[in-house]
């Protein structure tokens, strides 16, 4: 968010903005005040979206430690939450600088890839399930980039069934 209107003002340093330019700043406030709403939303329905997505882990791994699944849990509350700044910043580089760069070590020294995996395409088919469609567009690439980054795989389709 801060850089999307900081490299428009420092466009129009010392003039007025032109036509184009006044466009692209609607455009970016139009889109704050939705990304502001998700963000909400995904505050709001933080436990509404994650249950079940609990729910389902323990029922895929029932013989794994309780502690690796409570840890993989809070990994992925933190990507959520993470990636719900990083999608109200419109800033993917906060995402990777803030949590991606140290908790992938983390993920992988544990070897919980498999874990992690089935966490994101839980929480991809949660959230489906409880966000509108123009929301979850918003915060599925922060999602898809944490995951990629977490797992190291493609990401998964956002249509993803359960």
């Amino acid at each position: 968010m801060h850089t999307d209107f900081e490299a428009l003002f420092q466009q129009a340093e010392d003039r007025y903005l032109q036509p184009m330019e006044i466009n692209a700043f609607n455009l970016q406030v139009s889109s704050l005040a939705k990304r502001l709403e998700t963000y909400k939303s995904l505050r709001d329905q933080e436990v509404v979206v994650f249950q079940p997505v609990a729910d389902k882990l323990l029922e895929t791994f029932p013989n794994e430690n309780s502690k690796t699944l409570e840890r993989a849990l809070k990994h992925w509350l933190s990507v959520m939450r993470y990636c719900a700044m990083a999608m109200l910043l419109n800033n993917p580089e906060y995402l990777e600088r803030r949590l991606l760069e140290w908790l992938t070590d983390i993920v992988k020294a544990h070897q919980m890839e498999a874990i992690e995996k089935h966490l994101y395409e839980s929480l991809i088919f949660s959230l489906q399930q409880e966000l509108p469609a123009e929301q979850f567009v918003l915060i599925q690439p922060f999602l898809a980039q944490a995951y990629k980054t977490l797992v190291g795989e493609a990401s998964v389709e956002a249509n993803t069934n359960n």
